[in-house]
């Protein structure tokens, strides 16, 4: 999993023992970003370029729930832009997959340790990414009742014409207790 900064050539990879779920993808950017809010203390609003994969598709319950409460919690607009499938190599963090793979070159992996020995020592644009092993066990299948998720569906704006592709969570729009 990571996190890709274009503007600022910043990389986060973060290796995940456990299934990578909505709820592991949730708590790693609430985690970057409680880390990182006090480098950007004039942002209001995060674009997240996501790549549609199951843990993250907009109609993915648990992942709009857990976002709308981030919304809730930091007080940070969200953006969410998904890639169509098969356009991933338009996705800048493909790039860094890439780059990293590159890197190991063939190299057995043959420990969690070592995975994350690679990923500490490549370079992407000239700078090393930050790396964290995160070893919380997360439950698969988690997921909202129908009638919950048509309450969090008015909390979210979804572009007209694009509604599974772009979707907007704003503070402004949340209603505390609801979900």
């Amino acid at each position: 999993m990571g996190l890709l900064l274009p503007a600022h050539d910043e990389l986060a990879l973060y290796a995940v023992t456990s299934k990578v779920t909505s709820d592991c993808l949730v708590d790693i950017l609430c985690q970057w970003w409680l880390a990182n809010k006090e480098r950007f203390p004039k942002v209001t609003t995060l674009l997240l370029n996501l790549d549609n994969g199951p843990e993250s598709h907009s109609r993915r319950t648990q992942f709009m729930a857990r976002l709308v409460a981030f919304v809730a919690e930091t007080g940070i607009a969200l953006q969410l832009a998904y890639y169509p499938p098969y356009h991933s190599k338009y996705n800048p963090i493909e790039r860094c997959w890439g780059r990293l793979e590159q890197h190991w070159n063939g190299d057995l992996l043959d420990s969690v340790a070592t995975v994350v020995a690679f990923a500490s020592t490549m370079q992407w644009k000239g700078r090393r990414p930050t790396v964290e092993l995160i070893t919380k066990a997360y439950k698969t299948g988690v997921r909202l009742k129908q009638k919950a998720m048509k309450v969090l569906e008015t909390q979210v704006r979804r572009l007209p014409g694009l509604g599974k592709w772009f979707v907007e969570i704003r503070p402004d729009t949340i209603k505390s207790g609801t979900i």
